[in-house]
């Protein structure tokens, strides 16, 4: 049973499957209700929204991302915020009722680890929103795994090459939940995503594996941004493009200048760029809205204790990050299909041409 939402405000129809995450949503319609063909550049309310539910992290001091060879993006080694309140997180879910498929939970920390992590799955069931999450695995258990099966669409797994990575996403898949790996791609980490690639080198039974972008913020490290004249970037992204792996394959919406310029097989309705303030944004454990979760200088945020979500939504700061992607790249035969790339962090866009675009620090 898909669930429909009707965009009156920009005229599109929108659907989305909760068993199985599918979704779809059309064009323009015309004033006969027909699809023009063109994208809608936004839509009137977030379809996804991704919530830090973790302000701190409570496995920071054990250094698990840094012997990972993964610069948390969060910095949760160095915050000590509160998590969610389960009355904020109520609050937000019930704003969402009936105009938002999914939440993503995040945040600085495993949100599997948060003390009402239970609770917070069945806020989200009583409003009829799926939730799916992100976890390190080290703190997984039989027990957290069977509530991810009761509630959530699918939980991914970050690719932290341990051995409680694969005991995981062993227990994940024991308990029948839709489990992925995510894998963060930089300098340090795509020689092993090529071989892992060239050999389909994951555990059996997983759904997919998600490529992400390293980026260069918090304690992500310029040395790891990739180049788009790296050879081996070329590969990785043919690699993904031959297809015909045991596991889906698949990239966040900051790669997408790397799909449109190296991969063939890919086509362009499969494609989206960067949704951020468009279709989706990110709300921190203390109640600031943004764009993007990676607007860590948080230029863009409008705090929720001030505003509802639709009034940020609407508002002047998010109509500023839009034009961003509004008006980038605007003479490049591509644009339609990337957007001109990253908005805040120009310098991990995996394109050659010159980009015509403003970033945060230029802003």
């Amino acid at each position: 049973m898909y669930q429909k939402i009707v965009d009156k405000k920009f005229n599109f129809i929108s659907m989305f499957n909760p068993k199985t995450g599918a979704y779809v949503r059309t064009g323009i319609l015309d004033n006969r209700g027909w699809d023009s063909g063109v994208d809608p550049f936004m839509a009137s309310f977030p379809h996804l929204i991704d919530i830090g539910i973790m302000g701190h992290c409570i496995h920071g001091k054990t250094g698990l991302c840094v012997k990972a060879g993964i610069g948390c993006y969060q910095s949760g080694l160095t915050f000590e915020e509160p998590n969610i309140s389960l009355e904020d997180f109520s609050e937000i879910a019930k704003q969402c009722r009936g105009r938002v498929n999914q939440f993503a939970l995040g945040g600085r920390g495993d949100p599997d680890q948060h003390e009402h992590f239970e609770e917070i799955l069945k806020i989200c069931c009583e409003n009829n929103i799926v939730p799916n999450f992100t976890t390190s695995g080290y703190g997984m258990t039989k027990e957290l795994a069977q509530l991810s099966k009761q509630y959530c669409g699918a939980v991914a797994v970050s690719w932290y090459r341990s051995d409680y990575t694969l005991n995981a996403i062993r227990k994940l898949l024991e308990a029948g939940v839709k489990t992925n790996i995510h894998y963060v791609v930089g300098n340090n980490s795509i020689d092993e995503a090529v071989s892992r690639l060239e050999t389909d080198d994951f555990p059996e039974g997983i759904n997919g594996v998600i490529f992400l972008l390293h980026k260069p913020v918090g304690l992500g490290s310029s040395k790891n941004v990739l180049s788009p004249t790296d050879e081996r970037v070329a590969r990785m992204f043919g690699l993904i493009d031959r297809g015909g792996h045991h596991f889906k394959v698949g990239l966040d919406s900051c790669s997408v200048p790397g799909i449109v310029n190296f991969c063939h097989n890919v086509i362009p309705e499969a494609i989206e760029p960067c949704e951020g303030g468009r279709f989706s944004c990110y709300i921190s454990a203390d109640m600031l809205m943004l764009p993007c979760s990676f607007d860590q200088p948080q230029k863009y945020g409008v705090s929720l204790r001030d505003h509802t979500l639709e009034e940020a939504w609407n508002s002047p700061t998010f109509a500023d990050f839009r034009t961003i992607l509004f008006t980038g790249c605007p003479g490049c035969s591509k644009r339609d299909n990337c957007l001109g790339g990253c908005p805040l962090l120009t310098e991990i866009v995996l394109c050659c041409n010159e980009k015509d675009s403003v970033s945060l620090e230029e802003k």
